[in-house]
């Protein structure tokens, strides 16, 4: 796919302290410790994922 993006999302804060559903999220993206980060594909999906944590994560796009 040519024209698809990607982003990488780093987690720069903790999970403790946090909702289920958010822990969750964070697992689902692929991320388990702090300055971790991942490669995904920015579809819909993922970026639901990224908003609903947004206040818990670093993005940025890969050219």
């Amino acid at each position: 796919m040519a024209g698809s993006k990607k982003i990488k999302i780093t987690l720069v804060k903790s999970t403790i302290g946090q909702k289920p559903a958010k822990r969750a999220t964070v697992r689902c993206l692929g991320l388990k410790k702090i300055n971790s980060f991942v490669e995904q594909e920015a579809n819909p999906a993922v970026l639901g994922m990224v908003a609903s944590v947004s206040h818990l994560v670093k993005v940025e796009e890969i050219h």
